[in-house]
């Protein structure tokens, strides 16, 4: 089995060399045959096509027209969709935003309250009412007018004098 893929590789080899020969063989003729430096030659022609017109093909216009609907229409789908779905995350950031704005105002709200409760406690009221000078009302300086009004008639604005003025600082 060796010997013959010995003598395989061997007939491989032998018609590699044949085939170079006979290559180098036909490249020294067309080298004999070449007459000068040229090898070849090129005329240039000129060709007038200004006279001929192009027939119209209405299948294929037909066919890039459709082609041409299909791709615009595809591209307004896809640019509606691009703008819906940047319009509904845009539109997250926002309720998120007010979200948080509402807890803001929530959280102000409530220091506004505990402001107001801290300030209107009677014992501040009063305690503040004395460092200005200010006393207890006296029996005397209120006026009730549901007393004074016992009939339906229209009554006349008066002046009360005491009632008019505040009680004296001691």
């Amino acid at each position: 089995m060796a010997a013959q893929a010995a003598t395989y590789f061997e007939s491989g080899r032998s018609s590699s060399r044949r085939i170079e020969e006979r290559n180098a063989r036909l490249f020294a003729e067309q080298q004999r045959l070449r007459r000068g430096p040229t090898l070849e030659v090129f005329f240039p022609k000129r060709i007038d096509n200004s006279r001929l017109v192009k027939a119209p093909d209405t299948v294929r216009v037909r066919e890039m027209r459709i082609f041409a609907a299909a791709v615009t229409m595809l591209f307004s789908l896809v640019m509606f969709y691009g703008w819906q779905h940047f319009s509904s995350i845009e539109i997250g950031y926002n309720v998120e935003a007010k979200k948080q704005q509402v807890e803001l105002l929530r959280e102000q709200n409530r220091q506004l309250k505990l402001t107001e409760a801290e300030l209107s406690q009677p014992n501040r009221i009063d305690s503040m009412a004395r460092q200005m000078g200010l006393t207890e009302v006296q029996p005397q300086q209120v006026v009730h007018t549901a007393d004074q009004v016992t009939t339906s008639a229209p009554a006349l604005a008066q002046m009360n004098p005491a009632a008019g003025k505040l009680a004296p600082t001691p």
